[in-house]
């Protein structure tokens, strides 16, 4: 299964990997299936999103991190990133797109991040290709 690392610069934010998930897919050789995107990791994610206006991006961190703030009154997790598991089970550890003729079927502004709620830390991204190949 092909797998691509992730370093990520601040405890929160949006990496978009679309490029390296259209690598993976090329080099799988797969024309025409499924790739799922998958994060194992428990206090990131994988969704996918607007890339056209990096203020989306900063308007959902925003969002995320007002409604889970890291420190809550509370929480009992001893490693103090309760807020992390939290967005990354709210958001996802994988995403599935569309492989049509060799790529990504994804819409004009979309695009797939990588979503850090821990960090910065370095961190792995595994793409699984599945259906017809070349």
């Amino acid at each position: 299964m092909p797998a691509f690392d992730v370093k990520t610069t601040r405890r929160t934010e949006f990496v978009e990997i679309t490029g390296e998930v259209r690598r993976a897919v090329k080099e799988a050789g797969l024309r025409d299936g499924l790739c799922v995107v998958y994060c194992p990791h428990t206090t990131a994610a994988v969704t996918i999103q607007e890339n056209a206006d990096p203020d989306v991006v900063h308007d959902m961190l925003l969002w995320l991190n007002h409604h889970i703030p890291k420190d809550v009154a509370g929480f009992r997790h001893a490693e103090g990133n309760s807020d992390a598991h939290i967005k990354s089970s709210l958001v996802g550890p994988s995403v599935t797109v569309l492989v049509e003729n060799g790529e990504l079927v994804l819409g004009t502004w979309q695009g797939v991040y990588f979503c850090e709620f821990d960090g910065p830390r370095p961190r792995t991204v595994q793409v699984k290709a599945v259906g017809d190949r070349y």
